[in-house]
């Protein structure tokens, strides 16, 4: 398997993970000190578009790997 593939992989299921826990936001994850200064500064929305940002340019990347 050649390294950008796996490399690629990896994205895309790191972002399909931000995804999952910024929908589910478990709490002992959503607590954590680094999250709660971005809801802090960007309050709860602006986190979750954030996130939501975040894996999608994760899984862009992933794709684009997968694909070159």
């Amino acid at each position: 398997m050649k390294i950008k593939v796996l490399l690629g992989l990896l994205c895309v299921i790191y972002g399909l993970f931000v995804y999952f826990l910024t929908i589910t936001k478990p709490p002992k994850l959503w607590g954590i000190g680094k999250i709660q200064a971005f809801v802090k500064v960007l309050g709860n929305t602006g986190t979750n578009i954030f996130f939501y940002i975040w894996g999608t340019g994760f899984i862009a990347l992933g794709v684009w790997l997968f694909i070159k």
